[in-house]
């Protein structure tokens, strides 16, 4: 077999490029919204089929640091949960609007409304429990 012939061959069966797919038979997977303002708040947590965590947090926060590896941990990709982290610091109107007064204050949404909240750094097992509430 000559070298053209092989190369020609290996071509032949090489991968085609990928091309964008234009619809997916697939579940929606979780979604984590970092640093979120407020057209993003808005968008994730009006959704109808989901439930939007959403953890206000400040950088200078000690039991924000301790409390968002923990919610990142517990949001699989499998869920129908979504993740949004507000800055308090930067969305000072939306941490006003929810009342928030100590941190971190994590609220659960679904429809647009407040469903379910706590505050303070949890530990792993009663933040999964508050996770299991929701479904």
């Amino acid at each position: 077999m000559s070298s053209s012939t092989k190369l020609l061959r290996t071509f032949r069966h090489a991968p085609t490029p990928f091309s964008p797919r234009l619809f997916s038979t697939s579940a929606r997977r979780a979604v984590h919204y970092l640093n979120a303002d407020k057209d993003i708040f808005d968008k994730v947590t009006s959704s109808s089929d989901r439930v939007a965590i959403v953890d206000f947090y400040a950088d200078w926060c000690g039991p924000c640091r301790t409390l968002s590896p923990i919610l990142e941990r517990l949001t699989p990709d499998e869920s129908n949960l979504d993740l949004v982290t507000i800055n308090t610091d930067e969305q000072i109107h939306l941490a006003a609007q929810f009342k928030v007064s100590a941190l971190p204050t994590v609220i659960a949404f679904k429809h647009g409304k407040p469903i379910k909240q706590f505050v303070g750094a949890l530990p792993e097992p009663q933040v999964r429990k508050f996770f299991d509430s929701l479904n």
